[in-house]
């Protein structure tokens, strides 16, 4: 995934359980498999165009993880059809991590099974996360490849220099452990996301006394979206906890500067390691802006910064943690164009977000800051995790301010990600704005051009900062100050996003709740009334949306 600070594509404290593994019946000699049978999609793409140069040494250590297949995937889908919809009796009755388990996560015999097998291999098994849906092992490269039945070689990518190591075929499993297993992951190390950053001209001299340069402060912020009256009223997040996805670290020192130079006394971040977690301080920009957004709208969020390495085994660990922990607001500003994920990884990422829909976890995604070319290859493609119909897709908009830094207009940005997805159909909650057979992308948007930029404090100096991944923390941080406030009044959260959303914007109080953008195109796609594969239904107006729906 790539992070939108341009072209975009983004955790919670508690340990994973752990099955006891010693105790466990099903740690004992397998019985010989049937058949093998072969784990298809699980070769990244850039196989197809590098150069193989060498194996992986036998004595490397290698980390994997294991997704397993829900259960009843057709009672899953009923039931997210029916907590989405204002008119069924189900809607918004959410379940919890336990209820998720039990109803559609892996049995623990088949965590069981699968977990003997990956031990019996050599492998050293450790976490699985509270769904039963990822087991975590480790083992020699040798070890790894007798597991999975493939080779680990090195190779240069042609297109980029990189090198890098994969399994050069797909995982092959005995039968029996294959049809409970969806992904393998861990198999490569080739990055998934880059950062990039969308940087304006703007650029402040590297010090954290100086004047921050031209863009959004947290006064201008809060009166753009029309927050400033939630805020002083004390619904500034306080209670409400935002998780970060994010493939990078970040220095304190750097989120310590933007506050004092607004004058914010917010709690510091903390930060929460998946699948290892990442020393990598390559995006620190990226997830500097995640956090000082989030800080600027709602200074009274806790904020939880999930850190996993920046690939495919990192992916389902990082997405596995999220759910697993029932984090209730979570921003993502990592992502890549939909077939660039591999498809069984496609497929564990979306069965991860789909619990989260059924959670009530509010997930924001990114778009992409490519318009509607994400892949670049000068057609019409879209960004994924946004893509998927269990995110909240974010767009992007041209912000213009008035007097007192209010709301004065909003256009389409041309980078704003959007379009039609190739692999997810229409989501039954967007079928009234989107009558095609694909899920349409993005559902929402908001400031994301660095000419109307965030002022950002990052690497020791203050910088203006656009993209999509700056629209995705907005919107999280709404849904803090939203949390906050329904709280206060005994309501109900946010819960899934785009339930909520589409269920407001299709209601006669949409054109008070939203800033319904109208010009502008990404390219393939113009933004109209109304929705649009540009914008969605646009961005929020806070207190008419509060007011809305919160009384």
């Amino acid at each position: 995934m790539k992070s939108r600070i341009r072209p975009v594509v983004g955790l919670l404290a508690a340990p994973l359980p752990i099955i006891a593994l010693a105790a466990t019946p099903a740690f004992a000699a397998q019985p010989a498999a049937q058949s093998p049978a072969v784990l298809r999609g699980d070769v990244v793409a850039a196989v197809s165009h590098s150069a193989r140069t060498g194996e992986v040494p036998a004595g490397q250590r290698i980390s994997v993880a294991v997704s397993l297949a829900q259960r009843d995937t057709a009672g899953l889908d009923a039931f997210l059809n029916r907590v989405t919809d204002p008119s069924s009796p189900d809607y918004q009755h959410y379940l919890t991590v336990d209820q998720f388990a039990q109803r559609y996560g892996a049995t623990p015999a088949t965590v069981a099974k699968v977990s003997g097998y990956l031990a019996g291999q050599g492998l050293q098994v450790g976490q699985v996360t509270a769904n039963r849906l990822t087991i975590e092992a480790s083992g020699s490269a040798a070890q790894v490849q007798k597991a999975f039945g493939t080779s680990l070689a090195t190779y240069r990518d042609g297109r980029s220099g990189r090198s890098y190591y994969a399994n050069s075929g797909a995982p092959v499993l005995p039968a029996d452990i294959a049809a409970a297993v969806t992904d393998v992951s861990g198999l490569s190390d080739f990055t998934k996301y880059t950062h990039p950053g969308i940087r304006s001209s703007a650029q402040a001299t590297p010090d954290a006394t100086a004047k921050a340069p031209a863009g959004l402060s947290p006064t201008n912020a809060q009166a753009a979206y029309n927050l400033t009256s939630a805020v002083k009223a004390g619904y500034n997040g306080t209670g409400a906890t935002v998780g970060l996805l994010e493939f990078s670290g970040f220095k304190q020192s750097d989120v310590a500067a933007y506050d004092k130079g607004f004058g914010l006394t917010p709690g510091a971040p903390s930060v929460v390691s998946a699948g290892g977690g990442t020393t990598d301080l390559s995006g620190q920009d990226e997830v500097d802006l995640d956090i000082e957004v989030v800080q600027a709208l709602a200074p009274g969020a806790t904020i939880k910064v999930y850190e996993a390495p920046n690939s495919d085994a990192g992916e389902t660990a990082i997405y596995g943690k999220l759910v697993s922990d029932n984090v209730p607001v979570i921003s993502i500003s990592w992502g890549t164009y939909e077939a660039g994920e591999t498809p069984s990884n496609r497929v564990a990422v979306d069965a991860d977000l789909k619990e989260a829909a059924a959670q009530g976890q509010s997930v924001y995604a990114a778009s992409g800051d490519s318009g509607s070319d994400d892949a670049g290859d000068g057609g019409t493609s879209v960004d994924f995790p946004a893509a998927d119909p269990w995110t909240t897709g974010t767009g992007g908009t041209t912000l213009s301010l008035g007097s007192g830094g209010a709301w004065k207009g909003e256009k389409a940005w041309s980078g704003s990600g959007g379009g039609v997805s190739s692999y997810f159909n229409t989501p039954s909650y967007q079928s009234n704005a989107n009558t095609g057979t694909y899920r349409a992308v993005p559902d929402v948007a908001a400031n994301a051009d660095p000419a109307s930029g965030w002022a950002v404090y990052t690497g020791g100096a203050w910088a203006e900062f656009g993209g999509t991944s700056a629209a995705a923390p907005n919107w999280a941080a709404f849904t803090a100050v939203y949390n906050s406030e329904a709280k206060a009044k005994g309501k109900p959260s946010f819960g899934f996003a785009n339930g909520r959303i589409y269920s407001l914007a299709g209601s006669s109080a949409y054109s008070a709740a939203f800033h319904d953008v109208k010009s502008g195109s990404n390219g393939a796609y113009s933004a109209g009334t109304g929705y649009d594969k540009v914008t969605g239904w646009g961005s929020y107006n806070g207190a008419n949306f509060l007011k809305a729906e919160l009384g």
